[in-house]
């Protein structure tokens, strides 16, 4: 006897024999599937004898199997060679339906006879058992605790379970945790790109479970249509390590252009060192230049925005917003400079990445200037024709002036370059302090009357330095004030004193007489024995000269009276 189509294979074979021959047979989460196919194909109903092999297999599985997560992931892995039998039975749909149920549930819960009856919790959020109220609360438990288990599963149930929670309305965050940990899990190198931060294993039944074989592009092909349309910071990185593998792994261009599409409609999240990623083709440079360029202009067509995995308050936009645009606008600026080290790396590769995103997108060039002087210098044998048009693509006018200081004396750049850039650099300086003197006349205008190079000027002066030249300035210009005030009052009072020397020398009387000159001098004669009248009935003296006029006292007097005359 031939049994035709019978794929069960010998050893559910022999178990039915022994059930036919009276012999005990056990059952188990291993075997159920296997044995009811087994049973439906020989037709080992009812009707045929009491109790029979389809109807004890049948109980078990509906009343044991479905109600215990563990016995579930099992039958659901052991059906893999009678998958199509088990398909037409529903075994399948039943178990994937089951696991999708039991994931929304405290897993203490699962030994319950509640899995097969409705819904499992109430509006209010307490648990229910046959539609009874049992008031007891789900419990907080780590929502990941699930993605070991079904990552044993290969990648067709993998995908069919994936998709039955997404009907059920499970999250899609943690559908995108499950598909990271499958993904991570049967991907090699994929967890190292992303920087050791693949999740903690957390089981329920893998420790009675068989890895799954998977063929790697076959994985990667048909995980790329589960993923959710939703962004974020993880979610972003893990993309971007899909690419690289798809590039080793050489999948369909459909993959590809999906994968490229996905990362850059959520670029702004991206950050430096997954963007590196090799070139694994025979070109001679180090970086897919290329791949990256189709990232970004995927970010800047219209349509591109999607929503993040945690609701916001924002509405969603068609097209990036200018903060998304100066992030990638950075972002590629640091990219160009990390890879302009290549020696391999042609002009033409840095030009369209830098002309791939609008002039808009950055509101100063200096990360653009600084990535140019790199590949400048490490790209020594360019002519000057080569570096002016690489420098082309920077706005001098959107230089700080700390970047026009530095190209001003940059000796890699062409002297037409160091030119424009100087004459930007003055022209920035003048503006620079001519807007914060007419911002010190206008001080009680309010600031929102400033026009907008009224503000590109004050920042100008807030971000370089020039607030605190221009207050040195400032007290410079005071105390160059006070200084010539006290040199104008030193030569009035030189004045004085030269007019006061020339009526001396026309007074001959004043030259003859002791006490007069005395008096100029500032000098009084001592009182004497010999002179007492005319010393006391003398009259108040005059007020003494500058005392700069002594300088004309140097030569003492020969006759003897001056022993009786002493300074002041």
């Amino acid at each position: 006897m031939v049994l035709e189509d019978f794929d069960c294979g010998p050893d559910t074979f022999l178990l039915v024999a022994n059930f036919c021959y009276g012999f005990r047979v056990e059952l188990t989460a291993r075997n159920v599937v296997l044995v009811y196919c087994a049973a439906d194909h020989l037709e080992m109903t009812d009707e045929f004898g009491e109790d029979n092999l389809l109807s004890k297999s049948d109980s078990l599985f509906h009343r044991s199997i479905l109600r215990n997560w563990k016995d579930c992931i099992l039958a659901l892995q052991s059906s893999e060679p009678v998958l199509s039998m088990a398909e037409k039975l529903h075994l399948v749909g039943k178990c994937l339906s089951a696991l999708s149920m039991m994931v929304c549930t405290d897993p203490s819960l699962f030994g319950w006879p509640m899995m097969m009856y409705g819904s499992l919790q109430s509006p209010g959020g307490s648990i229910l058992w046959n539609g009874i109220n049992t008031g007891a609360r789900l419990r907080c438990s780590e929502s990941d605790w699930w993605y070991e288990d079904i990552s044993y599963l290969s990648v067709s149930l993998f995908e069919r379970l994936i998709k039955t929670m997404q009907m059920r309305g499970i999250r899609s965050e943690k559908l995108a945790g499950a598909i990271m940990h499958y993904c991570r899990k049967y991907l090699p190198g994929l967890d190292r790109w992303q920087g050791g931060q693949g999740s903690k294993t957390r089981t329920v039944a893998s420790f009675s479970l068989t890895p799954a074989a998977v063929d790697q592009s076959v994985l990667l092909e048909s995980i790329e249509k589960l993923l959710p349309e939703k962004k974020g910071d993880s979610f972003c990185r893990f993309l971007l390590g899909l690419v690289r593998v798809a590039l080793i792994l050489n999948v369909n261009q459909t993959c590809r252009d999906s994968l490229e599409k996905r990362v850059g409609m959520q670029l702004e999240l991206a950050t430096l060192d997954s963007l590196l990623i090799p070139n694994f083709s025979d070109s001679d440079t180090l970086y897919n230049t290329e791949c990256i360029e189709r990232i970004v202009h995927h970010f800047m067509s219209p349509g591109s925005s999607m929503p993040a995995f945690s609701p916001s308050s924002i509405d969603p936009q068609t097209s990036p917003s200018s903060e998304s645009l100066r992030k990638v606008a950075k972002l590629i600026d640091s990219y160009i400079a990390e890879i302009a080290s290549d020696v391999n790396l042609k002009p033409g590769k840095i030009r369209s990445l830098a002309e791939a995103l609008p002039d808009s997108s950055r509101s100063l060039h200096d990360g653009l200037y600084r990535a140019l002087d790199t590949y400048f210098k490490a790209h020594p044998w360019l002519s000057d024709k080569e570096k002016e048009d690489l420098c082309s693509t920077i706005d001098y006018q959107k230089l700080s002036f700390h970047a026009c200081a530095h190209a001003s004396q940059n000796d890699r750049l062409p002297l037409r370059v160091i030119l424009q850039v100087s004459f930007f650099e003055q022209l920035q300086l003048r503006t620079a302090i001519a807007g914060y003197f007419h911002s010190l006349d206008n001080e009680i205008a309010p600031a929102a009357s400033l026009t907008a190079p009224g503000e590109r000027v004050g920042e100008i002066i807030q971000r370089d330095g020039w607030m605190t030249i221009v207050r040195e300035n400032q007290v410079l210009k005071v105390d160059m004030e006070r200084m010539r005030s006290r040199v104008g009052e030193l030569e009035e009072e030189f004045s004085k004193i030269k007019q006061e020397m020339k009526s001396m020398t026309k007074s001959n009387s004043s030259i003859n007489s002791p006490r007069l000159i005395a008096r100029k001098v500032g000098c009084k004669p001592q009182p004497s024995d010999a002179q007492p009248e005319s010393l006391n009935h003398a009259g108040p003296p005059p007020p003494p000269p500058p005392r700069s006029s002594t300088k004309h006292t140097s030569r003492p007097h020969q006759s003897g009276r001056s022993r009786h005359f002493s300074l002041v």
